[in-house]
């Protein structure tokens, strides 16, 4: 077995500390130093080459209350930025994501009807080019990365089947990369948002979690396990929307009888509260207001579907924490103590007592947080060579 070159460290050692500033935000390089286990010399070498190549600036840290010379804070440089798409069935959103994790710009585009393939590419090519016509010229964007309410195949960004939008087998990254001449990723719009939670949410810190995720096109899910996002062998993993809870003839996007996604689904509490149309948010709210049994009752009922779903996850996977999005969170929000209840009583004990329940964090933001993560991937795994290669 060939062993490690002088520049496959050099390359994975540049990776780790950006990762570090990328995830954990700001850092001394006394700090980077404990945390990697590399010497003072290394660590001052490494962050001054990241310098130079514009992706971290040192800052001069506050004295107050130390003793001895200060060591000097490092920290991801504001200017390089990454293109969030998120097409749904009623709009399309485009947003620009920093390095550091931060939404700098989110538009949605509301559309008449469930977009095409062709029509989604046409109304994110134009809303890129209005973005890029408002940046600074400092910035430099690094690519595109859409999340997708549907199977996307991994190695190429092809739409096997997304249901709610009518796509199937779409070539979306390609034709986006043609309209707008960069490089375009795409995955599941639910594995994004785990990678999201698990880095900058509720998640964060955590080796295993699931994320479920609840929309207007259904619900969806992500896995971390062990620290590494989990996606199948071709990128479909996660599907939990499909996961069987029931007897009933109920069929769900995929023509599937009993589903998850058959019997918890957010047209119905829209449905039962009388709104037209509601964002996570606004859903959220008007059912904590809301003081109808019926209201009351169609909250209990999907409650105790969702229980079903979530304790086969828990028995088959025992994640540290479940995390919820969309309406799902909402549905949590109601009555986390009965929602939490109904899972006990199907979950073995064991991995029960050690997992948790939570909203996800990050709101509106997460998929465009996700989508930025996937475009960010390549540079934050190659930092020179990734620079060098878009020159």
């Amino acid at each position: 077995m060939q062993g490690s070159s002088h520049d496959d460290v050099r390359r994975r050692n540049l990776s780790v500390i950006l990762r570090l500033v990328h995830l954990g935000g700001a850092a001394s390089r006394s700090r980077l130093t404990r945390l990697t286990g590399l010497n003072r010399s290394t660590i001052a070498a490494l962050v001054a080459e990241l310098a130079d190549l514009g992706l971290v600036e040192e800052r001069v840290p506050d004295a107050t209350n130390q003793v001895g010379r200060p060591s000097p804070i490092v920290a991801v440089s504001d200017t390089f930025v990454a293109i969030a798409v998120n097409p749904e069935i009623d709009a399309v959103t485009v947003g620009i994501v920093g390095l550091d994790g931060t939404v700098r710009r989110r538009i949605r585009h509301p559309t008449a009807h469930s977009p095409s393939v062709a029509e989604a590419v046409e109304i994110s090519a134009a809303l890129i080019e209005g973005l890029r016509a408002e940046l600074d010229p400092r910035f430099r964007m690094i690519g595109i990365g859409v999340a997708v309410p549907g199977l996307v195949r991994a190695r190429d960004g092809l739409v096997r089947h997304a249901p709610h939008l009518g796509w199937v087998n779409e070539p979306l990254a390609r034709l986006l990369h043609e309209a707008t001449g960069y490089p375009v990723l795409a995955a599941n719009d639910a594995g994004l948002g785990a990678t999201a939670e698990r880095y900058f949410g509720a998640g964060r810190g955590l080796t295993d979690l699931i994320y479920l995720n609840g929309g207007a096109s259904g619900i969806g899910g992500g896995l971390i396990v062990g620290g590494q996002a989990a996606g199948g062998f071709d990128g479909y993993a996660g599907e939990f929307g499909h996961t069987r809870v029931s007897g009933s003839d109920r069929t769900d996007s995929a023509g599937l009888a009993g589903t998850l996604e058959a019997e918890v689904t957010r047209s119905e509490l829209l449905e039962v509260l009388g709104l037209p149309g509601a964002d996570a948010d606004e859903l959220e709210r008007a059912l904590l207001a809301a003081d109808s049994p019926a209201v009351r009752a169609e909250v209990n009922r999907q409650q105790d579907f969702l229980a079903v779903a979530l304790a086969g996850a828990i028995n088959i996977l025992n994640p540290q924490l479940v995390v919820l999005g969309g309406f799902l969170a909402a549905l949590l929000a109601v009555d986390p103590d009965r929602l939490g209840a109904a899972v006990s009583t199907l979950t073995l004990r064991a991995p029960f007592e050690e997992v948790r329940l939570s909203a996800a964090l990050l709101g509106s933001n997460l998929l465009m947080i996700g989508a930025a993560e996937l475009a960010f991937d390549q540079l934050l795994a190659d930092p020179a060579g990734s620079l060098a290669a878009s020159a």
